[in-house]
């Protein structure tokens, strides 16, 4: 990102420019975003964002992850489950690489049936 004044970065400006990278298919560019931000009720903010904004979209990326590892509120559990399942499913259809798998089963939300699929099926 470009923008050089920390009063536009932290206005809401930031949140509607990860939105539009998300419903544009971008997601990886609303989570480099957060990844530049110091911790602050703004980035938080726009965490929730991205792991909304993205499951709705079909991005499935870490925010939930690290959501629940920050709050262990039971919504952000659910969250996080639900989008190791759309990973799962993304790479059956063949829209995501397989390696995605192993990233997601780190991640500690995949059931042991998708760890013994990642071990046994052929690329």
């Amino acid at each position: 990102m470009l923008i050089q004044s920390e009063k536009i970065k932290n206005d809401y400006t930031c949140l509607w420019l990860a939105r539009c990278y998300i419903m544009n298919r971008k997601a990886r560019l609303a989570w480099e975003l957060y990844l530049k931000m110091e911790t602050s009720g703004e980035s938080f903010s726009l965490l929730q964002l991205i792991a909304n904004d993205g499951y709705k979209m079909g991005q499935f990326y870490y925010a939930f992850d690290v959501l629940e590892r920050l709050d262990p509120n039971p919504e952000y559990w659910e969250g996080k489950r639900g989008a190791c399942v759309g990973v799962f499913q993304q790479i059956i259809a063949g829209h995501e690489p397989r390696e995605t798998l192993c990233e997601t089963s780190s991640k500690s939300c995949a059931t042991p049936v998708t760890r013994r699929w990642n071990t046994s099926s052929v690329s």
